[in-house]
């Protein structure tokens, strides 16, 4: 090993590391990755990633360990510098893993936008939120359906999940729910994929981002850019749309990268008002007021609505939420538990009694997720493990409070209310407003229009 370079661990889950490596990495032959290693995802370390997307600098690959290794891989891999490369994290904690890193010899890097960020040739408007579970899917809709309805070509692209074939996943465009099955996407893509689908607009992710944008570039008027956790943008942004939780008033300024993702925005939208305390709302009305006092603020709600109300009331309910806010993204309830609580279940009923295999290890990982299910969907082993767990529950009904038709993929062998939410906006101002100002500045549409 030429050790004139210096020697660089990503520290990541399967997204941002990949995407830090090749902006900043891959070509730089004053450095030396040596490894990756991964956290939040079950079963993504002991991997490689490919040569195919590593460079001429790394014929062999790199290695994807355990971070719960990473002492000794920075000792016996004589490591400089790691980079800490994935979100929705205590601050605590990025300094805990900081100071494993300095204690064992190494510097501790957070890499910026400057370095990470992508310019492109059109108008890119980004949506980003400071926690997961905020509400950034319901928000991209809302602004996806808003430009599609002044007829422009809209292409979003989805912060990476690439939990399969790496190099089979380097660039995925998805514009059909078979796309969907042709990718072999995990629960947690279809939840961001298809309802994208379903609005009619196309949908791109994978692994290496610039290579996405410039095929998004060839078919869109304007992208969005539908981000992951509470991660900022990979791509310069036009536009910058955060989306806050008062349910979780306070993490804005106390989760990484959270806060800086506030700071980047334009807009801030204040979402779930209809279902939080107003102590709640007034807290993270200060905050962002004292975080980024130029920011324009969108108030809004998320209405719920039940298909079959009459399966939850007076019922026995195993409530099944998306997976992600309720692990990393620390949420003891979500839309399902929500609506449930709205429509008069009788009881929840806690699923960990019953819980099989992967799942097992999920609420083990993650000991103080509610009385809920979380849809963990990461392979094959986990859905059909999520779909024993649901067999197995002593209950009524099963409400459903994920973004997609969890039936479709998972055979629920009890009655079951689906759960729908939407971004509902309050008062003044308003996105339509506010983007239609946007793209009359950037000649996008005349300034007639609307």
């Amino acid at each position: 090993m030429n050790h004139s370079r210096k020697n660089i661990i990503i520290i990541g889950a399967a997204g941002r590391d990949f995407h830090n490596f090749n902006t900043c990495y891959r070509d730089d032959e004053t450095c030396n990755v040596v490894a990756f290693t991964a956290a939040q995802i079950p079963d993504i370390d002991g991997r490689r990633y490919p040569a195919e997307l590593a460079g001429s600098l790394y014929p062999d690959g790199i290695p994807i360990h355990s971070q719960e290794n990473l002492p000794g891989l920075i000792r016996d891999l004589k490591v400089d510098i790691c980079a800490f490369s994935y979100s929705d994290i205590s601050y605590q904690e990025v300094m805990h893993v900081g100071s494993i890193v300095n204690a064992a010899g190494a510097d501790f890097l957070l890499i910026g936008p400057g370095r990470s960020m992508i310019a492109g040739s059109k108008p890119v408007i980004s949506i980003g939120a400071v926690r997961t579970g905020c509400g950034k899917s319901q928000t991209s809709r809302v602004v996806i359906e808003l430009l599609m309805s002044y007829g422009l070509r809209v292409v979003a692209v989805r912060h990476p999940m690439p939990y399969g074939n790496l190099a089979a996943q380097r660039v995925q465009r998805f514009a059909t729910i078979e796309d969907l099955h042709r990718h072999e996407c995990t629960i947690e893509e279809m939840e961001e994929y298809e309802p994208h689908i379903n609005r009619g607009n196309v949908i791109y992710a994978g692994v290496d981002y610039e290579a996405i944008l410039r095929e998004a570039e060839k078919e869109a008027d304007v992208i969005v850019w539908d981000g992951g956790n509470n991660d900022f943008p990979f791509y310069n942004s036009d536009l910058m749309i955060t989306v806050t939780d008062p349910h979780r008033a306070g993490h804005e300024r106390t989760y990484y990268p959270g806060e800086t993702t506030l700071r980047l925005a334009d807009i801030v939208v204040i979402n779930k008002i209809d279902s939080a305390g107003p102590e709640q709302i007034q807290l993270l009305r200060n905050n962002i007021a004292e975080i980024n006092p130029e920011a324009l603020v969108v108030d809004a709600a998320s209405p719920l609505t039940v298909d079959h109300p009459e399966r939850i009331r007076g019922k026995r309910v195993l409530v099944v939420e998306d997976g992600p806010t309720l692990t990393h993204g620390q949420m003891q309830y979500g839309a399902g538990t929500l609506a449930a609580q709205k429509f008069g279940a009788a009881a929840f009923i806690d699923p960990r009694p019953f819980a099989v295999g992967k799942l097992q290890n999920t609420f083990a990982t993650y000991p103080d997720v509610g009385t809920v299910l979380p849809a963990m969907g990461y392979g094959e082993q986990q859905v059909r493990d999520l779909e024993k767990t649901i067999r197995a529950t002593d209950c009524d009904t099963v409400v459903i409070g994920t973004p997609i038709d969890l039936t479709r993929i998972v055979d629920i062998d009890k009655p079951v209310a689906k759960v729908g939410y939407e971004l509902q906006e309050i008062g003044q101002p308003v996105l339509d407003d506010l983007i239609s100002e946007f793209l009359k500045k950037k000649n996008v549409i005349s300034a007639e229009t609307g």
